[in-house]
């Protein structure tokens, strides 16, 4: 009876004490296992925070790319714009001639006020040089007409150097009838020959 309730009470001691180790086991563990996943959470919310940054600093980035191309392409276009507009400004001032009334070479009100606007963009343009060709209308003699050719090419010029424009920008030619935009022999037609007409050199 002694031997088995010694034995008894070992058995009960002995699962007391699986018991009482197992349970220490599991509170050692938690204790262990809790800091290492503190550990790893803090770690996953710093990578997490750093992937969140570095796209933050991506898209920053790309923003600030696409900013700079936008800046790019308005410059350009402006750049564009402004070299079309100077195109046709030298167009225009190509393509208007001054007519003058026959056998005469004093300039009429119309071609000064169109000398003036001609003064106005060779002064904003400095560096341009023009060719002033005088032509006449076919009536009178080759002699003559590149004479009264030479007389209004230069007509043209005096007036254009009293508007403020250097005399060593603009030259002078004369073609006389030689070079006619209309070629019917009427009126109609010879006051369209008698003209100025500048070049852009």
């Amino acid at each position: 009876m002694r031997k088995s309730t010694a034995w008894i009470l070992g058995s009960v001691l002995l699962v007391m004490l699986l018991v009482l180790g197992v349970s220490c086991r599991k509170k050692v563990e938690t204790m262990e296992t809790k800091p290492v996943q503190e550990e790893v959470s803090a770690e996953e919310a710093a990578a997490q925070q750093a992937a969140a940054e570095a796209e933050a600093a991506a898209r920053e980035a790309e923003d600030v790319r696409l900013a700079e191309e936008r800046a790019m392409e308005e410059a350009r276009l402006l750049e564009e714009a402004a070299m079309m507009a100077a195109a046709a400004q030298m167009r225009a001032f190509e393509t208007e001639n001054v007519y003058f009334d026959f056998d005469k070479y004093v300039l009429r009100p119309d071609a000064m006020a169109i000398l003036d606007e001609k003064a106005a963009w060779l002064r904003d343009n400095p560096e341009v040089r023009v060719l002033i060709e005088g032509h006449a209308d076919e009536r009178g003699s080759n002699e003559y007409n590149l004479a009264l050719g030479d007389r209004r090419a230069n007509s043209a010029k005096d007036y254009l150097v009293r508007s403020g424009v250097a005399a060593n920008r603009l030259t002078t030619i004369s073609y006389g009838e030689e070079q006619p935009v209309c070629m019917q022999h009427n009126e109609s037609c010879w006051w369209r020959n008698r003209r100025a007409v500048f070049v852009i050199r």
